[in-house]
């Protein structure tokens, strides 16, 4: 069977302000395309279809109207929430979902109770896909109650009780035979790169699963919430797929691909990177306004970071962006300051790497910190 993973859309996210929305039309167009191309029988898309907990009606029909168009390509579409996603929305819709054939998990579940869907394709082949949507760290007690595990070693770590429920969730798979199985989660693994898009206080050591928390009954693992594509050192294949579009500045050097894996039981599975095209690159500029001018013609539809390297003076930063219409953050960086160690930039930062930030600078390590501000920085809907 042959199968397309994707993730980390993040239909929603603006750049400065600036909406990226035909940019997402475009390279989710571009998606489907591939999926058609290579006559791909189930799409797996692993967490954070959306930018934010409440989506435009706008980022909606973007993101409904292209699972439903992967539906009509693949046999099955298979959809978890990410941490950008709210798992009521998602639940809210996915009977509605269902009837496109797209199945659509927004918060763990018990192997029988949706936490492992078997598929049968057209050609008789089965999948079996095991579905982990992302974990808080507030929820992950009682994901393990669902899971009929015994929560009573209060002082397990995040990461060791997420490896519990995989377990669970892998463990009817460990007897089948015949089948091709497949997990797919929204989590941190140990020794994965970030990109520049992910909220940071998700992404620290306290949510980071070690890569041997995976089966190596499985064929594949297919990941989602690092922005970089990328392959973990698992007991089996175990990728991220990255974003398709560079979401910030911190990814301009990032290629981005959907992953197309062709997998057959007893055999291991083959793992294709397919680059993506569309949407616009993000690219960083630096000189005195003399050094830049001449670049402005070769510049394109690229977003631009401007740093200018001259005496501070009134309305440079309008001459930069007169020539640059594209400059979504222009930095005045003065000839005296350009030695001196650049003062950290709060604009456009999340809130959990700025707390992370604080802490760091007040010289004070606790993990449990971070992690309790990731709760009830969500539990405040930000």
């Amino acid at each position: 069977m042959r199968l397309l993973h994707t993730a980390d859309w993040h239909v929603g996210r603006q750049i400065r302000g600036r909406s990226r929305a035909d940019e997402h039309r475009s390279v989710l167009d571009e998606i489907s395309r591939i999926a058609e191309q290579r006559e791909v029988d189930v799409v797996i898309v692993a967490g954070d279809l959306f930018e934010t907990a409440a989506p435009t009606a706008e980022s909606e029909q973007i993101v409904y109207s292209t699972l439903l168009r992967l539906a009509t390509i693949a046999q099955r579409v298979v959809v978890i929430a990410g941490n950008h996603d709210n798992p009521r929305r998602l639940a809210a819709v996915s009977p509605l979902l269902e009837l496109g054939n797209v199945i659509a998990l927004s918060e763990a579940a018990r192997p029988h109770e949706g936490g492992v869907q078997s598929i049968t394709l057209d050609g008789g082949e089965r999948l079996n896909l095991a579905l982990l949507p992302f974990v808080s760290q507030r929820g992950i007690v009682r994901v393990e109650q669902l899971m009929a595990e015994d929560p009573d070693q209060h002082a397990q770590t995040y990461a060791e009780r997420v490896a519990r429920v995989i377990a669970s969730l892998c463990a009817p798979l460990e007897q089948a035979t015949g089948a091709v199985n497949v997990l797919a989660g929204h989590l941190t693994v140990s020794g994965g790169l970030l990109g520049g898009g992910e909220r940071s206080v998700h992404t620290l050591g306290a949510y980071a699963v070690p890569a041997g928390a995976f089966s190596s009954a499985l064929h594949y693992v297919a990941l989602g919430h690092l922005h970089r594509t990328q392959e973990m050192a698992a007991p089996c294949p175990s990728w991220y797929c990255g974003s398709p579009l560079q979401l910030d500045f911190g990814e301009e050097n990032d290629s981005k691909h959907v992953l197309v894996i062709d997998a057959e039981a007893g055999r291991p599975a083959k793992i294709d990177q397919v680059p993506l095209t569309e949407g616009r690159r993000l690219r960083t500029l630096a000189g005195s306004l003399g050094e830049l001018i001449p670049q402005s013609d070769s510049i394109g539809e690229d977003w631009l970071r401007v740093r200018v390297h001259e005496v501070a003076r009134p309305g440079l930063a309008d001459d930069v962006r007169e020539h640059f219409p594209n400059a979504v953050e222009v930095m005045i960086e003065r000839l005296e300051d350009r030695d001196t160690p650049a003062r950290p930039r709060r604009i456009g930062r999340q809130p959990g790497e700025l707390f992370a930030e604080y802490l760091e600078l007040n010289d004070i390590e606790d993990p449990r910190l971070i992690a309790l501000f990731a709760e009830l920085h969500e539990e405040a809907g930000a």
